[in-house]
């Protein structure tokens, strides 16, 4: 058994963009070469309409290819494994502690944080929705036995509601998560999974955490403060740590940032 995280950026995706592209570019080409639209002007605008569409989705299949590539754990940049190694590197538990891992995708980030502490049980929650179909319990379940892990489980939750009692977690963890869900306040979420965390725990959760999508996050960092929360911090990953400043930018990834700190 091969371990298989699959890539952030769906192959099924790119494809599906680079057909669309090149349908229209045949749409193009088809409707100018047998003059399908009898009328000149009338056949002018489609075609344009046309040619425009194409143009727009390979450059889109374009970007998502190279996503993809630097994404990839197979690929030379593994992008993505440097970011859930970079998180994991931040949580530590007590012997026979328990974790929790929100938003686990395909167990990545549960898996790592488990090896590092192998005298650990470590939880995985995702609700693996139709937007991410490859991502799956099973595929979890796959991948910690194909690491030789065995301190983990991986179970269906919602990170705006979750199944846990107040105080039952010594860590929390979570990567690229949050921002995907549709909210008006993802500050409450944080706080939700704040909830679950034990007296003395810490928690490392990385995302998108511009002010367009998270608010002050600054005002949050203090809020947390006065609520009695220590050392928390809030850490650029986009200046070096996990990826470039030009990295973040044409992938879309800007103010990405790691929450940390203990309660």
């Amino acid at each position: 058994m091969t371990v298989d995280y699959k890539n952030w950026m769906p192959k099924g995706m790119v494809s599906g963009f680079a057909f669309a592209g090149v349908f229209c570019l045949v749409a193009f080409c088809v409707l100018n070469t047998f003059k399908l639209i009898a009328t000149g002007s009338a056949r002018t605008i489609v075609s344009s309409v046309f040619l425009v569409l194409c143009v727009m989705l390979l450059i889109m299949s374009l970007w998502m290819l190279l996503m993809y590539r630097a994404f990839s754990y197979n690929g030379k940049r593994q992008m993505s494994k440097q970011i859930i190694e970079g998180v994991a590197e931040y949580v530590s538990i007590p012997y026979e502690g328990k974790g929790l891992d929100i938003g686990c995708g395909s167990g990545a980030l549960t898996i790592a944080c488990a090896k590092r502490n192998p005298n650990v049980s470590f939880i995985g929650v995702d609700r693996w929705g139709k937007e991410y179909a490859s991502f799956s319990r099973n595929l979890c379940e796959n991948n910690a036995q194909a690491e030789g892990v065995k301190n983990v489980s991986f179970r269906q939750g919602d990170a705006t509601k979750l199944p846990f009692e107040d105080e039952t977690f010594d860590v929390v963890t979570s990567n690229y998560v949050y921002h995907n869900i549709p909210s008006s306040d993802r500050q409450a979420i944080l706080l939700e999974t704040l909830r679950t965390l034990k007296k003395g725990g810490t928690f490392a959760i990385h995302d998108i955490m511009s002010k367009g999508k998270y608010g002050d996050m600054k005002a949050f960092e203090k809020k947390l403060k006065e609520m009695g929360y220590e050392d928390v911090k809030l850490i650029d990953t986009t200046n070096g740590k996990f990826m470039t400043k030009w990295e973040a930018t044409w992938m879309g990834l800007s103010g990405s940032t790691l929450l940390v700190g203990r309660k």
